[in-house]
């Protein structure tokens, strides 16, 4: 598997506590164990170059699924990948983006409006961080999992109610700096369209891009989603 690809599964299976990955011979297996996502399917290319050895290996591996809550993760555009998958497989048209940055302990205290209140706290290898709003309602979250010299950044999200105030920047900024005084150089992540900016604002980089797609069983597809 590609090296950051690697990175990647090994930070999101501790983020998530998923089953560790078994290898296979064009990726990895790993089984999470959720109704809706039973098991995922990570290819490990992200070279262009490969993209026809890739194409054979999904259609391959897409062909043998028969239960539905199977993911696959593939690093094309959503257009190319939907080619290669059949009947019962709905594809995501949103493009995601595996992104890296480099990660310091001065990555920049985290600026909260008045009122806010940011807390983090460390359980099972995972670095979560949470910002309260004045009324103590939920108003945003996200954690990083460090696993030696990457860290895997997960579920950033900001309530609707608080977004354009800089919670996610403050959020970001926290885990990077807390991952690195773990002794993280690299950061990663899965992005999505809405939060590309974000982190491109913060000194990420897309490496490739990830297109997320799901076996919904006879009769789902491209309208199942």
């Amino acid at each position: 598997m590609d090296g950051i690809v690697r990175a990647w599964v090994d930070g999101w299976v501790v983020s998530r506590g998923a089953a560790p990955p078994v290898e296979e011979p064009w990726g990895c297996t790993i089984d999470v164990g959720v109704e809706h996502h039973v098991t995922r399917h990570v290819f490990g290319a992200l070279r262009e170059e490969t993209e026809e050895a890739d194409g054979a290996a999904v259609r391959k591996v897409a062909g043998a699924v028969t239960g539905t809550g199977v993911w696959l993760k593939v690093f094309r555009e959503p257009g190319v990948v939907g080619g290669w998958l059949g009947a019962g497989w709905w594809v995501d048209p949103e493009p995601g983006y595996l992104m890296t940055a480099p990660l310091t302990p001065a990555a920049g205290g985290p600026a909260l409006p008045d009122g806010y209140r940011l807390r983090t706290w460390s359980r099972g290898g995972v670095i979560r961080a949470m910002v309260a709003a004045p009324d103590g309602s939920w108003a945003a979250r996200g954690q990083i999992a460090p696993t030696g010299a990457t860290a895997v950044a997960d579920q950033i999200e900001t309530s609707p109610a608080h977004r354009r105030r800089g919670l996610g920047s403050a959020v970001v900024r926290t885990l990077q700096r807390a991952a690195a005084g773990r002794g993280a150089e690299t950061g990663v992540l899965a992005g999505t369209p809405a939060g590309r900016a974000l982190y491109e604002s913060l000194g990420w980089t897309v490496a490739a891009p990830l297109t997320s797609a799901k076996f919904m069983g006879p009769g789902g597809g491209a309208d199942a989603g």
